[in-house]
């Protein structure tokens, strides 16, 4: 679902221009448009993904074993379903379809640190 909604925000963003602006996150009066407001999605997504501070992916939750030992460290699960809170992954976690289009994100991201 993420990505639908990011990818029909950078579709509007295109039709729009920068006239529509969105509040970025509700209630924090920061004005954005519909383009920014797609990439504060996609930065949100990725990060369920990528090395915190810790080393730690908040996708495997409380399991050090994937943050500590470097045999299971760069394996990422794209789990079914996500904890709203923590990212932590839930249900069947060998899910490559829709919730592997987070790579997309994670692509997106990176190009846009390499052009800063």
């Amino acid at each position: 679902m993420n990505y639908l909604i990011v990818e029909a925000l950078e579709r509007y963003h295109h039709f729009y221009g920068d006239n529509l602006k969105v509040e970025c996150p509700t209630g924090s009066g920061k004005w954005v448009n519909l383009e920014q407001a797609a990439g504060e999605i996609e930065r949100r997504l990725a990060s369920i993904f990528l090395p915190g501070n810790q080393g730690q992916r908040p996708c495997h939750g409380e399991d050090l074993q994937y943050g500590n030992d470097p045999h299971w460290r760069e394996l990422v699960l794209f789990h079914e379903y996500f904890h709203g809170e923590t990212g932590k992954g839930l249900g069947a976690s060998h899910q490559t379809g829709w919730t592997a289009l987070v790579i997309r994100n994670i692509k997106n991201l990176a190009r846009q640190r390499s052009a800063s």
